[in-house]
């Protein structure tokens, strides 16, 4: 194939009118029939979910030992896990949040222990893999006068309890006007310096999660065609990834969209030369991808074709400032240097880098370990992070290459290989 178009138009492509009708729009389609004609194109596609075993209860339970261990290091008598990523990280059970308290007790010595509302004990109890005890309460009764009692039969009747950094203002609020006499704390110390280095199985999964989204990228790109918007282009990533054994999602800005990092209630329709950014990923047992590929529809121009060269340059800059003992912070201020010194910027000004070069990543798709100026951390082995130095020209277009990197013992490593060049990122 001599150009990206060839690619875009491979063997067994259907054309672009056939195509706008399979996902839905012009058409009379019910959106059943829509989604099974789009759905069709990917049963080719492995499982490859097949035999990915999630985390073990034993590395659940080292991950509340480990808990435990900063808890006496940092002056906790307990901590208090919402229903969100970080109560599946240490109990290997998912709730959802709703207005009612659902919630697990980590102690400094002793089991891990829950509340929730009366009438979900029961159900609670069927997920429960690590403790044994369930406290509820009835709908007339206080949570929060629960969780005080729940507290002092683990003898803690004073001291320090850490909050889960992503829990609700409503319950923090309510435990606290029930007990006055205890100081609550962020419990970062705790669950930031548990869930910042990755175990050996969490790479495999955060691995197998990125080896995913390149095999959906791969499948569902090819059927991209003219007429298409950011949407439609979404749609397909979602089938790919559900062929593929995942659930997982790629928003997709086109044209003069792609200039916002974040895209717009705006969808353009897809022409020949229109910058493509494609954004997102999927989860493995929780644990999940962030990618980014820029490409142009059709023939690229001389200007595009800079920006992305200048694009993959400063990546490769942030990924060799990545080194074992160095700040973290020395990632973006590699990564930005290099599209500051072609003239853009300075700092955060556009056309240039409006945001910092990567984040933190693991259960949550942004997590501690940001690449930003100002984090002076050392980096060190199982630290995982995005290095993204999206290039803006406001008003024109965008360019962004996302790759993910972790800290090996002998410097960093990519979960997936950076493009080659504007023209050639995809598999046929």
């Amino acid at each position: 194939m001599n150009n990206r178009r060839d690619f875009l138009k491979f063997s067994g492509l259907v054309g672009a009118a056939g195509l706008i009708s399979a996902c839905g729009q012009g058409s009379g389609e019910s959106d059943a029939q829509a989604q099974v004609a789009r759905l069709g194109k990917f049963d080719h596609l492995p499982n490859m979910m097949d035999g990915v075993a999630p985390i073990s209860v034993e590395e659940h339970k080292a991950r509340v030992a480990k808990a435990q261990e900063l808890m006496g290091q940092n002056g906790f008598e307990a901590i208090y896990l919402e229903a969100t990523s970080n109560l599946w990280y240490y109990t290997g059970m998912r709730w959802g949040q709703s207005e009612r308290m659902a919630a697990a007790i980590i102690p400094r010595e002793g089991e891990v222990a829950y509340i929730c509302p009366m009438f979900e004990v029961d159900r609670l109890k069927e997920r429960i893999k690590i403790g044994d005890t369930v406290r509820g309460w009835e709908e007339h009764e206080s949570p929060y006068d629960l969780v005080v009692s729940m507290l002092k039969d683990m003898g803690i009747e004073s001291g320090k309890i850490g909050i889960g950094e992503m829990t609700r203002f409503f319950l923090v609020d309510g435990i606290r006007k029930a007990a006055p006499h205890l100081e609550l704390q962020s419990a970062d110390p705790v669950t930031a310096e548990c869930r910042i280095i990755k175990s050996a199985r969490e790479l495999e999964l955060l691995q197998r999660a990125n080896d995913i989204t390149i095999a959906a990228m791969n499948a569902y790109v090819p059927h991209i065609e003219a007429g298409m918007r950011g949407s439609d282009i979404r749609r397909l990533s979602q089938d790919a990834y559900a062929a593929l054994g995942v659930s997982g999602s790629m928003g997709t800005m086109i044209g003069i969209v792609s200039s916002s990092p974040h895209g717009s209630i705006v969808e353009p329709v897809l022409e020949e030369g229109m910058i493509v950014l494609m954004d997102g990923g999927c989860d493995v047992h929780n644990y999940t991808s962030d990618i980014t590929r820029t490409f142009v529809f059709g023939e690229h121009t001389a200007e595009q074709e800079e920006i992305w060269n200048l694009e993959k340059r400063a990546q490769a800059a942030g990924f060799a400032a990545a080194q074992l003992g160095a700040p973290q912070e020395n990632v973006d201020i590699a990564a930005r240097k290099v599209i500051t010194d072609a003239g853009y910027g300075p700092d955060y000004k556009t056309p240039g880098l409006p945001h910092r070069t990567g984040h933190g990543i693991g259960l949550d798709m942004h997590e501690w370990g940001n690449a930003v100026l100002g984090n002076k951390r050392p980096l060190e082995p199982g630290m995982c992070f995005s290095i993204e130095p999206t290039i803006v020209l406001p008003g024109k277009f965008g360019v962004r290459i996302e790759d993910c990197c972790y800290m090996t013992e002998n410097g960093p490593a990519w979960f997936t290989t950076p493009p080659n060049a504007i023209d050639d990122q995809f598999k046929a």
